[in-house]
């Protein structure tokens, strides 16, 4: 090799990047200790962008295209090299390939249940998992705040940093969504596209967007579920003596093709009769009650009334209860008098003696009073 090859090859004069990869979000051209030879061709394709970086510092961005590396289209490049004057001299320089198109293999799901109160179960808990993309829309900002130094660069870097804040913000999303868990089928399109546009617009910092957010499923804890299909069960039943009956009918066929089919059948029906009174009781609707009929004439005599119970008032203390004997007890031994206050129920009140027709009968009777003069 003679001198002129040597220094030939110590000269970059193609820089591309052919992706064979589905995860690779930034690739580093390995330049090692080569020098980019100046008037070379930098091919960058579609969905890419190439950055150049100078000495820790973001420089000129390429779209996609073939580009001539000279001073003329290397314009932040030039002035940071110091080429004044177009001296078209090799230089040295890090070249990051950042891919643009979407990542679409990406996961998400809570480990965790997710708490909101719904209008039919109240406080709830649920689980979500789906799917997500993202795509770099600034490759600059990418670099400078998620790559740094990183010379590959893929999508396991950065998956779970998106699984997180889009847990984080799943929550609010739904609550403020403001739907039934029940209609939450109906409504995942419209909470999952206002969810990405949530997502980009604070992912903008870093570079990156969320094109597209997919909820595949939001389930119910177990036991929710499990009363649910009972539900559902009594709903596709719906005239449950009807089903006994069927069922009476098919266990009877079936044991009569048995041996001892007789004795079987008739034990079934006895079980399935006794389910099917309890399942009438339960479900069918009570019948009409005829018209209300005069009653009929009593068989004997009607049960003698019982007595009054009376209560005295006497010296501050309650006596009773007392019947009617009782009291005239108490009106012999001068404890019931005609101010004396006395109560039965259906009084309202406590009440003088003389004011109560069936005691004042009991005292005593004196005179009239005199008649004026």
């Amino acid at each position: 090799m003679g001198l002129f090859d040597k220094i030939r090859g110590e000269l970059v004069d193609i820089i591309e990047w052919l992706d064979d990869s589905r995860d690779t979000m930034v690739y580093r051209f390995p330049r090692y200790q080569n020098e980019i030879k100046m008037g070379a061709q930098l091919i960058v394709r579609e969905s890419q962008v190439a950055v150049f970086v100078n000495e820790g510092t973001i420089a000129d961005v390429f779209q996609p295209g073939t580009h001539t590396l000279e001073t003329q289209n290397m314009p932040v490049l030039s002035t940071l090299k110091g080429w004044k004057y177009g001296f078209n001299s090799p230089f040295k320089a890090e070249v990051y390939f950042v891919s643009t198109r979407q990542f679409t293999e990406l996961k998400w799901g809570t480990q965790n249940p997710i708490m909101l109160r719904d209008a039919d179960f109240g406080m709830v808990r649920v689980r979500a998992f789906g799917a997500f993309s993202a795509r770099v829309v600034d490759p600059a900002r990418f670099l400078k705040e998620l790559v740094g130094t990183d010379g590959l660069f893929k999508t396991d870097e950065v998956k779970e940093f998106l699984r997180q804040l889009i847990v984080g913000r799943l929550a609010g999303a739904l609550a403020h969504a403001q739907v039934a868990v029940l209609d939450l089928a109906l409504h995942q399109e419209q909470i999952a596209a206002r969810l990405a546009g949530t997502l980009t617009e604070e992912l903008a910092p870093n570079g990156i967007a969320v094109p597209k957010f997919i909820i595949e499923n939001v389930s119910l804890p177990p036991e929710v579920e499990q009363a649910m299909d009972k539900r559902t069960q009594m709903g596709v039943l719906g005239d449950l003596n009807k089903y006994t009956q069927f069922q009476t009918a098919n266990a009877i066929e079936n044991a009569s093709n048995n041996p001892g089919g007789a004795g079987d059948a008739m034990g079934i029906g006895l079980g399935v009769g006794i389910g099917q009174q309890a399942a009438a009781s339960m479900y069918q609707q009570p019948a009409a009650q005829p018209p209300a009929t005069a009653p009929a004439a009593p068989a004997g005599p009607p049960p003698l009334p019982t007595a009054a119970q009376w209560y005295v008032a006497v010296n501050g203390q309650q006596l009773g209860p007392l019947d009617e004997a009782g009291l005239q007890a108490q009106v012999s031994g001068r404890q019931l008098t005609a101010t004396t206050l006395v109560w039965r129920a259906g009084l309202n009140e406590w009440t003088q003696a003389s004011n109560v027709p069936e005691i004042a009968r009991l005292l005593p009777q004196g005179p009239p009073p005199l008649p004026p003069q």
